[in-house]
């Protein structure tokens, strides 16, 4: 693929965004090359403007636009759109509906961050369109360190806080990034100051 690459990741939960943004940044990729939206319908509305070569998105079974028919949707304006697929429901059926579309994976959610990390990383290698480390955004400004990625955390996992064991108990995305509760605690922690246990 020629040119710079443009991404469009659509998924409900900003943490799941804000992981992807983080990785491809981390592959090289400019900020303004990624593209996130919460929904299908916006995606679309700017997908067809923004012409994303590599689309990782939500399966929205239940939409009416889902995840396959989003990327149908967007190859009418961008025919070499490549397709990323994240779900909560795996089933058979939708590993051959996925196949018979394409897709470069379909990553069963909730996933750990090294799967999807692996996941991107096969793909962007088998694109061939890792830019050199000289073209990266974050090179281009010295000084300035890439952000760790964020721990994807879900109910029951444990962690460390504070040096101390803890079990996450209730997981919130928000506009502002994704808190946790951890058992035992009252207040909610921003997921960026958890470590894995």
């Amino acid at each position: 693929m020629s040119g710079p690459l443009k991404f469009l990741v659509v998924d409900p939960l900003a943490g799941v965004q804000a992981f992807a943004r983080q990785l491809l940044q981390g592959h090289g990729f400019a900020a303004d090359h990624i593209l996130c939206c919460a929904d299908p319908d916006t995606a679309l509305a700017q997908g067809l403007v923004f012409k994303p070569q590599l689309l990782i998105t939500d399966w929205f079974a239940r939409r009416a636009l889902d995840g396959i028919r989003l990327h149908q949707r967007l190859r009418e304006a961008q025919p070499s759109l490549q397709l990323a697929l994240l779900s909560f429901e795996v089933t058979p059926d939708h590993r051959r509906e996925a196949e018979a579309h394409g897709a470069r994976f379909l990553l069963q959610k909730p996933f750990a961050a090294e799967q999807l990390r692996a996941e991107l990383g096969r793909t962007l290698e088998a694109l061939a369109c890792k830019p050199k480390p000289a073209a990266s955004a974050w090179a281009a400004r010295p000084g300035r360190p890439l952000p760790p990625p964020l721990l994807v955390v879900k109910p029951g996992d444990r962690v460390r806080f504070n040096g101390d064991l803890h079990v996450a108990q209730h997981v919130v995305h928000r506009n502002g990034g994704t808190v946790v509760q951890l058992a035992g605690l009252t207040r909610f922690v921003p997921v960026d100051k958890l470590q894995p246990a």
